[in-house]
């Protein structure tokens, strides 16, 4: 269990942030979440019920980022592009920045796509055909996705961005492997990924850096 930790989650509700909800609950770490609405009818897995505090608003209101992150020490964010809106991420982001900055918070850990684009990238076949695809098809997402990345460059925090390929929601568990430069593999776990995540506000090791996370291939 981590030490005088509280964490701020963004996208807790969605498939895969509901991974790091029972994670977090799995491991008894303290955690207030952001949702937009209320907390479904039916929570199979019981998870939102039991978390300690959940804050009503979205992440593109700054007013609802800062009353998430009073008191919590590390943000984990797996936020999701609501279907037929504008993009998100980049504003998000934005909030999340500015309300670290005003409460004197550090670690910011989140996701994002494969198809974001590092310096240090040699990214090989299969993830240059991905990434492609995602600027053809999501061309709007993708550049906003790119921004993302760069105002976390220019920010004086310590961020993590996850680079992801396609996400399974069973709560299996493999091996994972990580990469500065290329996708080392075509899936991850959503039990997987949540482990890493929480891992990584006290690991230092991706501290400024943008890993690609996955699977290890069999």
């Amino acid at each position: 269990m981590l030490s005088d930790t509280m964490i701020a989650v963004i996208g807790g509700a969605g498939k895969s942030g509901r991974f790091v909800v029972r994670e977090l609950i799995r491991q008894k770490i303290p955690f207030r979440m952001l949702v937009r609405v209320s907390p479904p009818a039916e929570d199979p897995a019981g998870q939102i019920g039991r978390i300690s505090q959940i804050v009503h608003g979205d992440a593109r209101d700054a007013s609802a980022i800062m009353r998430l992150i009073e008191g919590c020490t590390a943000i984990i964010s797996t936020l999701g592009q609501p279907k037929g809106e504008p993009p998100i991420f980049s504003q998000a982001t934005r909030n999340v920045l500015a309300a670290m900055k005003k409460k004197r918070i550090k670690r910011y850990i989140l996701t994002t796509g494969l198809n974001v684009d590092t310096p240090q990238d040699k990214k090989g076949p299969v993830t240059q055909a991905g990434t492609n695809w995602m600027k053809d098809h999501y061309r709007e997402t993708t550049a906003d996705k790119q921004l993302e990345y760069q105002l976390l460059v220019a920010a004086n925090v310590d961020w993590t961005l996850v680079r992801l390929p396609l996400i399974g929601l069973a709560a299996d568990s493999e091996a994972i492997a990580t990469s500065l430069e290329d996708c080392p593999g075509t899936g991850i776990h959503g039990a997987d990924l949540a482990r890493f995540l929480i891992s990584q506000v006290e690991d230092k090791a991706y501290v400024r850096q943008a890993p690609f996370l996955a699977n290890k291939p069999v």
